[in-house]
């Protein structure tokens, strides 16, 4: 059996190893030397090494050597079929290993021009296509400079080389670059490297896109266009909001995908995948940068395929491998079988969290595909999120109605907005008060008050003697079947010292035994003790599809809701 190389196999990448599996191919990943042992280097092993956790194949796992000649001895003493990079750290490897072994791939005359983020610029301007005007600089005395003589406003600070918006930077004015400049100068890189020199560019301001490419003997597929919507921090940091798949292509958007044939024309890409960014403003499509290696994101392959029919690693794969397979499906032309969207939460500020509501919430959207948080360690903060790499975690949205994608997109928006304890949970903000008198009053105006009918169902911390109603307690709720007209919550010191994760899996289970057209009555008393009080309460509601319905002016302070 033959073998491939994957070099730095993380992310998205790691659908090679089974796409190489599939086509009777031996895989062998690569790992590349840490670059130092800094805290960033560490994480990043530590994300590289949880990424072989995901992968449902077996493999075999070679090391860098110390030096690039022992390295390409050892690749050479496999007799590989192909070398190819799993994600951006690998790429400059792969490109050198496979050209010296005489290997299908890009050109190694034109590595600088598909790496630095600097070089593609210069490509560009170089074959008469638009570029962003940007220079590198090595200090901030040299960037003042360039950003006076160029009679510059807005600007973005970057490294040349790296991912995951690490170090990216938009600075509104002279003294934000020079505040970023320092910070980033001072910062480690997505993999633990030092930046020794930032590029500054010229800020363009407009909508922003990834089109993924897939080439063959320098014939350029589209797989998938993407749309992000990025979100500017008050430290100038620009952070993902979310991914939307582009199904159809709306006006400017042809032109876009004909520019990104002409970049990867001039960067030389003859072979495998390209993950392009571009941004599209009232002069047209320009280059932000490209990375010839999978998509990221950690979308897996029976994800992208549930909407597109197709992974860019399988679909890589053909290019150099299946030619034919290739020719298909470039004659097909660009068809999507459904929407999609990426939801990444944005961490407001350093926190730690004992628990995550989110895992029960987002699993009952309708285009829920999957959700992947990072794990809690009540010792460990989540940091305030600066980039791709301090998001919290995604939340996989795909469905054949576009409608359906975009609400539940917006929904996540929402809960992130308005309701963070649903995602991240500090167990801070429970009333510790209970005055169970007042709360039995209250119950009973209610039940005196409230437009109930048929069959209820009361759910309780306590049973009250004098009402005629079916009564629950939470520990009860499973063994009870059927649906109902009226369901009445009375929880409060039952939940008063459980996770935030618990109480919103037990208000899901209940709002789920509303029948259709059934109301649901939540006192104060009870969405007081949820995440984020009554705003926290509506957004269970709403997850489940139910309705919230206009106070009555007998009943304040309630929240009322209906089954559509």
């Amino acid at each position: 059996m033959r073998n491939i190389v994957v070099v730095e196999c993380i992310s998205t990448g790691t659908n090679y190893i089974q796409d190489i599996v599939a086509r009777n191919y031996n895989p062998i990943v690569l790992e590349m030397a840490e670059s130092g042992d800094n805290e960033e280097a560490l994480l990043y092993k530590k994300i590289v090494h949880d990424s072989y956790e995901r992968i449902k194949h077996d493999f075999d796992l070679i090391h860098e050597k110390d030096t690039y000649e022992e390295t390409l001895a050892m690749v050479k003493e496999l007799d590989p079929v192909l070398v190819v990079p799993g994600n951006e750290k690998g790429v400059i490897l792969a490109t050198k290993l496979a050209n010296d072994l005489n290997l299908l791939c890009n050109p190694i005359e034109n590595l600088d021009a598909f790496t630095l983020k600097n070089e593609m610029q210069n490509r560009l301007a170089e074959n008469n296509l638009r570029s962003i005007r940007g220079r590198v600089v090595k200090s901030v005395e040299e960037a003042v400079d360039y950003y006076d003589s160029e009679g510059l406003k807005e600007v973005v600070v970057k490294p040349i080389y790296g991912a995951a918006s690490v170090g990216v930077n938009i600075c509104q004015n002279r003294q934000e670059m020079i505040d970023s400049i320092s910070k980033v100068f001072n910062q480690k890189g997505y993999y633990g490297n030092e930046s020794a020199e930032l590029l500054i560019q010229e800020r363009i301001n407009g909508d922003e896109y990834v089109v993924n490419t897939v080439s063959c003997g320098g014939v350029h597929r589209v797989t998938l266009i993407w749309k992000y919507n990025k979100i500017k921090t008050s430290e100038g940091g620009h952070i993902y909001d979310s991914f939307e798949s582009i199904n159809e292509l709306d006006l400017g958007e042809a032109k876009l995908v004909e520019y990104a044939y002409d970049v990867a024309d001039a960067l030389g890409i003859q072979y495998g995948p390209v993950h392009g960014e571009y941004m599209i403003d009232e002069k047209g499509p320009v280059l932000i940068e490209v990375n010839c290696r999978p998509c990221g994101a950690n979308m897996d392959a029976d994800f992208l395929d549930s909407f597109s029919g197709q992974h860019e690693t399988d679909s890589s794969l053909d290019s150099y491998l299946n030619p034919k397979k290739f020719d298909y499906e470039l004659k097909k032309g660009y068809k999507l079988f459904g929407h999609a969207a990426l939801k990444l939460f944005i961490v407001p500020n350093d926190l730690i969290a004992e628990s995550s509501p989110m895992n029960h919430i987002s699993n009952k959207l309708k285009s829920h595909y999957k959700t992947a948080l990072d794990p809690i360690n009540e010792t460990q903060p989540f940091l305030k999120t600066q980039d791709l790499e301090t998001s919290c975690g995604t939340v996989f949205l795909s469905h054949s109605d576009g409608y359906q994608v975009k609400k539940d997109l917006d929904f996540l928006r929402s809960i992130e907005k308005y309701a963070f304890q649903l995602v991240l949970s500090e167990g801070l903000d429970k009333e510790t008060e209970i005055d169970e008198d007042e709360t039995f009053k209250d119950i009973h105006y209610l039940l005196e008050n409230a437009p109930v009918y048929g069959t209820t169902l009361f759910v309780t911390d306590s049973i009250f003697d004098d009402v005629d109603l079916l009564q629950v307690t939470p520990d009860k709720l499973d063994a009870l079947n059927g649906e109902f007209d009226c369901v009445v919550v009375n929880l409060n010191k039952s939940i008063l010292d459980k996770k935030d994760d618990y109480i919103a899996s037990l208000f899901l289970k209940i709002f789920n035994k509303v029948r259709l057209s059934g109301l649901v009555f939540i006192p104060k008393s009870t969405y007081g003790l949820l995440p984020n009080g009554r705003v926290g309460a509506e957004a269970l509601v709403r997850v489940m599809d139910l309705k919230i319905e206009l106070p009555l002016h007998n009943l304040p302070r309630m929240i009322i809701a209906s089954k559509r």
